[in-house]
């Protein structure tokens, strides 16, 4: 598939610890990549040199054939990249609308407000969250905060959305949801990176997953390749996964 980013050998080191080394990558236009390794071991600094929060100590990213290593962040959502964050902070005095809305308006192309008024009314409906729509972000449930962010994420009208850990506190019955919305945000041309510990959810929607650990890269295939990979089983996915592989 033709590529759409590419991280040409990133490091990223804060003082003395090296967060990601020598990462080189492609992801692909239509792709559901899976991005998982142990705790610590650099996933969400990656994205963050990838969107523009950090600056890579050294390599390239490259989007759409166009660097974008000195980006900022709000340039990079107005190219086309928009994420989710881990730990969901919405504005709590805002409407869950108004929180919508300002995500449309920040990443650009639009006509205003009454267009990102638009776009994000048709975002709260594709997340199942219209109900809601008037109410402060304060009162929703952790699964609700989970699905605003997610619709805030795509009134940006990204090309490429990372989702970072998306699935973490929900229920089965909760999860099941998020996968549904998962696989109709990639059958709308939507490529994207999951940061998931969850593996029964990486192995069940992601076509591809690579492995960091230590910062750096250790596996890079297919979900079956990955969870026989005894690189990965060592570092990460441990003994249960060891005795199946």
């Amino acid at each position: 598939m033709p590529e759409l980013l590419r991280l040409e050998s990133v490091s990223r080191r804060f003082g003395g610890l090296q967060a990601l080394q020598d990462v080189s990558l492609e992801i692909g236009r239509g792709e559901v990549l899976g991005l998982i390794g142990p705790n610590g071991a650099g996933k969400t600094t990656l994205v963050n040199v990838i969107t523009g929060v950090h600056r890579a100590s050294a390599g390239r990213v490259l989007y759409e054939g166009r660097e974008i290593t000195r980006y900022r962040p709000y340039q990079t959502a107005r190219a086309g990249l928009a994420r989710t964050f881990q730990v969901v902070q919405p504005f709590p005095e805002l409407s869950v609308l108004e929180n919508v809305s300002a995500a449309a308006l920040f990443s650009g192309g639009n006509g205003g407000m009454r267009d990102a008024m638009r776009v994000a009314r048709t975002q709260l409906a594709f997340v199942g969250l219209s109900e809601v729509a008037e109410k402060p972000a304060s009162n929703l449930t952790l699964a609700m905060r989970k699905r605003l962010e997610l619709a805030k994420a795509l009134a940006m009208r990204p090309k490429l959305l990372f989702l970072d850990e998306v699935n973490a506190g929900l229920n089965s019955a909760e999860i099941e949801q998020a996968l549904g919305l998962i696989r109709r945000i990639a059958e709308s041309g939507v490529t994207i990176v999951l940061i998931e510990h969850l593996m029964k959810v990486v192995m069940s929607v992601c076509s591809r997953i690579v492995v960091l650990q230590n910062g750096g890269l250790i596996a890079d295939g297919t979900p079956d390749e990955v969870v026989a990979n005894r690189s990965v089983i060592e570092a990460y996915l441990g003994k249960k996964y060891a005795q199946v592989a």
